[in-house]
């Protein structure tokens, strides 16, 4: 049955051309540093962009998702045997599409330095003061490792200060490191931001996460200030994960990025403490850990030492060091060949655990198999285009994404392509297996002006875009293309939403919370033929048209007022 909306969308992808181009924005930045210019589009003629667009189907996607989520590839672990078939299967597809190679030195990939650091759980955290002595026990009461390559580390009698939020963000007005020097000292933070805490929608952004409320932020602005550790209070429904959670993701080997310094310009602890700990420290400060709380939602908070408290830990770590690969893949622009248009998506996983008892592979057939074989497939359409397009497309496949993003990081710290001529990236992640849909579901919706892209791709095949209906969660800031957007690059992402076609939301919404609830993360996130790709093959069409109007306009979309990135991104294009 849906083929036959396909073979609409390939009539509506080329009537819409003229369409487009009147309702794209007068004039965006040039991305030159100089004053605006008219937006030109040129798209190539109908009958190219049909040709182009009736190369991508279901079967091929399939076909790649199925093989690169086979047991062959061992769960696609980074720095594993698994990632040697899977660099080379892209490349060899890569190669066969015509594609350039698109990483370092004239080669596929761009290689990704990483250690791996396993902290020895025999360690407590000591909180010493005028009441005495208290032990918190380790993935009981807190969690805590590392980012500093070392054998060990650790701190004595570390001052304690209650900073809030630990949120500096001058475009909301906020600071809450003002006024206090926490140089070698423990600071306590609470998850998420105040807009989250108070549901004001002029305090940040109200409900929805800003990156001030992710625990990335709060132990960078902590290294930031010079503090010793950063102690993030966990509670369930501000993090939106429990602290089961926590204590899964924060215990055994931690992955990150080496530095030429070995981090150590990072804090020496980065950690989490039960509420039920932070409320016994707060008591043992004479303090009210709810009452500071409260106040610490309001503007003009002042940071509060914890009395005469201080902390000691010492952790002693197991390092292992590896390279990685992203793989990157092109083809050149005709006209502006400078500028770039990227795609991405991670190819790596959990790879695989002896352990199990039965299955032992974690295969990532839809997460993330599926988008890399989307990838492959917009790749191959780009590939047919006459003329080709005027700006550079990258077809960029992400490595240890599961493992916090980290080759984005990477990549956004070394770009292969200049950050400043990156018109934008469109992330990938996940492909929606339970049939097509009447919505589409930006997360990060409002952020920047590539919501207008969806929303006028979306609207030629009859869908309403929307809203990520849990920002509180902050799932913008949970994938690949996050580091880049950190850096200043607009990026898309984005998904078909919860209103079937067919079952309506309610059956929709229950359906993924049950594949969430019994394959993500798990050995049980296998390829099936059983898939109903209809609402994949929806969005692929949105990304793809995305995409052409990226690569054969001049616009540079830029981030919207209030955001977290726009100010960097305004300098960066000389704004």
């Amino acid at each position: 049955m849906f083929r036959t909306r396909i073979g609409s969308l390939r009539t509506l992808l080329v009537s819409a051309a003229g369409l487009s181009l009147a309702l794209l924005p007068a004039c965006e930045p040039s991305g030159d540093g100089g004053p605006p210019e008219e937006v030109v589009l040129n798209l190539p003629s109908d009958g190219a962009i049909e040709e182009a667009f009736a190369s991508i189907t279901e079967e091929e996607i399939r076909e790649y998702t199925q093989v690169l989520a086979s047991d062959e590839f061992e769960g696609r672990a980074p720095s594993s045997r698994g990632e040697e078939r899977t660099i080379q299967y892209l490349t060899e597809q890569a190669a066969a599409l015509g594609l350039e190679p698109g990483g370092e030195n004239g080669t596929w990939v761009q290689e990704v330095p990483v250690v791996a650091i396993t902290a020895d759980p025999e360690m407590t955290l000591t909180i010493n003061g005028e009441p005495g002595e208290t032990t918190l026990e380790y993935g009981t009461d807190f969690v805590a490792n590392t980012p500093r390559v070392v054998d060990q580390v650790g701190f004595m009698d570390s001052e304690m200060v209650f900073v809030g939020y630990g949120a500096v963000a001058p475009e909301f007005g906020w600071d809450d490191y003002a006024g206090v020097d926490v140089t070698g000292k423990t600071v306590v933070v609470l998850v998420n931001d105040p807009g989250y805490a108070t549901q004001d929608p002029d305090l940040f952004k109200g409900n929805a996460m800003t990156y001030y409320g992710r625990w990335t932020y709060k132990y960078e602005e902590g290294a930031r200030q010079g503090a010793a550790a950063v102690l993030i209070v966990h509670e369930t429904a501000p993090a939106a994960y429990g602290w089961a959670t926590v204590e899964n993701g924060w215990t055994g080997t931690q992955f990150n990025l080496v530095a030429e310094n070995n981090n150590m310009d990072r804090v020496v602890a980065e950690g989490w403490i039960t509420l039920e700990a932070a409320e016994n420290i707060f008591e043992m400060a004479e303090l009210d850990y709810h009452a500071l709380k409260a106040q610490a939602q309001e503007p003009g908070f002042e940071a509060v030492p914890l009395g005469n408290l201080t902390a000691s830990l010492g952790i002693t770590n197991t390092i292992e060091r590896s390279t990685s690969k992203n793989f990157l893949a092109k083809i050149p622009g005709t006209t502006r060949a400078d500028e770039v248009v990227i795609y991405m998506g991670h190819w790596d996983h959990f790879g695989m655990d002896p352990t199990l008892e039965g299955d032992q592979v974690y295969n990532g057939a839809v997460d993330n198999a599926s988008g890399v074989a989307t990838i492959l497939e917009i790749a191959e359409a780009f590939t047919m285009l006459d003329p080709g397009p005027e700006r550079t497309v990258v077809f960029w496949g992400t490595t240890l994404e599961e493992q916090g993003l980290l080759g984005s990081a990477y990549y956004a710290a070394n770009p292969v392509y200049p950050l400043n001529k990156t018109a934008a990236a469109i992330n990938i992640d996940a492909l929606p297996i339970t049939g097509a849909t009447h919505d589409y579901t930006i997360v990060g919706h409002g952020n920047s002006g590539l919501d207008e892209y969806a929303v006028r791709a979306n609207a030629m095949i009859d869908r309403v875009v929307k809203p990520n209906p849990t920002p509180e969660k902050g799932s913008f800031y949970r994938s690949d293309h996050f580091p880049l957007a950190k850096q200043g690059v607009p990026a898309h992402y984005g998904s078909a939403g919860h209103d079937n076609i067919e079952h309506g939301e309610e059956w929709s919404r229950a359906q993924d919370e049950a594949w969430t609830a019994d394959n993500y993360h798990q050995v049980t996130d296998n390829y099936s033929p059983d898939w109903d790709l209809a609402g994949a093959m929806q969005d692929v069409f949105v990304w793809f048209r995305i995409g052409l109007e990226l690569a054969y306009s001049n616009a540079f979309p830029g981030w919207n007022e209030g955001t977290e990135f726009k100010a960097i991104r305004d300098a960066m294009m000389g704004g």
